[in-house]
């Protein structure tokens, strides 16, 4: 089992990069983030979030992009603490035809919905600006 375990650590490392397998080896949770790396997935799963008055945060990243690796685990804590919201990861080399349609053009950009409609943006590595965002929306009625 432990043999198994590290080769799917390896497995994610290199699929993930390096900074994301050090980010969840440091955590003993896993992540509550959700990460799209097919179009047709994700446009599943957007059709279905418009029914929903949640609000959700979408990461735009890349893997090359120091400031998004530097924001991942604040990321990720927000996604712990704010278990109302959704948070989503879309890496932009990936799904760039899902970055051209919310206009992302800087990493990291976060992108704030609620019923499919964009209601704020954070451009930038801007953690507090993030959070005090999140905070504002998700107490919002939908």
């Amino acid at each position: 089992m432990g043999v198994l375990l590290s080769r799917i650590g390896v497995l994610l490392s290199n699929w993930f990069g390096p900074s994301t397998a050090s980010a969840e080896a440091a955590s003993s949770e896993p992540s509550s983030v959700l990460s799209f790396h097919s179009s047709a997935r994700w446009q599943l799963h957007f059709n279905s979030a418009q029914e929903s008055s949640k609000l959700m945060v979408i990461d735009f990243s890349a893997t090359w992009c120091g400031p998004c690796r530097l924001m991942e685990p604040s990321f990720n804590a927000m996604a712990s603490k704010y278990t109302d919201v959704e948070f989503v990861k879309i890496d932009v080399d990936e799904l760039s035809d899902v970055a051209q349609h919310f206009g992302v053009q800087a990493m990291p950009t976060f992108v704030l919905l609620r019923r499919g409609k964009v209601v704020d943006t954070v451009v930038g590595a801007r953690k507090e600006e993030l959070e005090k965002k999140i905070q504002k929306h998700r107490s919002a009625s939908g």
